[in-house]
């Protein structure tokens, strides 16, 4: 199975056309969504072609393939537009006997941990700064933001598949490599 995971498309309809191009040209099976889908929020400025109702429109012809979860700038609103659920703080997947956990990261971080066991995957998005760490048995994972990356990373996702994550940038070029 090959999972095509990312977060913070803000409601750029720009990159969230340009990552579900990728999501094509990859033939992944699923399209993980680790929140902040529609809107930029305070903090942000807004990203390029700022278009929630044009995101909402691109994400629903595909809404059998996504598994997301509820970012800080989500709302109970957001779930009556979008053709997907979206408002659960976290999702579990069971890939190669590893358990991931999926969230956006505002309310369950390294600080703020889920029960976990060794080996386990703890996928985040919100800081919008990719991030591939080990800390105590646990793997933690961030793909950056699709559109409006930090500190200088790229516009990015990652792709997990037979045990091999690779971080890309929104082009589909991969700039990072890990063994699972």
């Amino acid at each position: 199975m090959k999972l095509l995971i990312a977060s913070d498309i803000h409601g750029s309809a720009y990159y969230c056309q340009k990552l579900i191009d990728r999501y094509k040209e990859e033939k992944a099976d699923k399209l993980i969504l680790l929140g902040d889908i529609l809107y930029h929020g305070p903090r942000n400025d807004l990203p390029e072609e700022y278009d929630p109702k044009a995101v909402i429109s691109i994400l629903n012809e595909i809404k059998e393939e996504i598994i997301s979860v509820r970012g800080n700038c989500e709302a109970e609103v957001d779930a009556m537009v979008l053709s997907f659920p979206v408002l659960a703080d976290y999702a579990l997947l069971f890939v190669d006997n590893k358990t991931l956990f999926l969230t956006h990261g505002h309310r369950f971080s390294k600080e703020n941990m889920p029960p976990l066991k060794k080996g386990d995957l703890f996928l985040s998005g919100h800081t919008h700064i990719p991030l591939f760490e080990k800390e105590n048995g646990i793997t933690f994972i961030n793909p950056g933001s699709v559109s409006i990356p930090k500190e200088n990373s790229p516009h990015s996702y990652i792709t997990i598949e037979n045990g091999i994550l690779n971080f890309k940038t929104i082009t589909g070029e991969i700039y990072k490599t890990y063994s699972l």
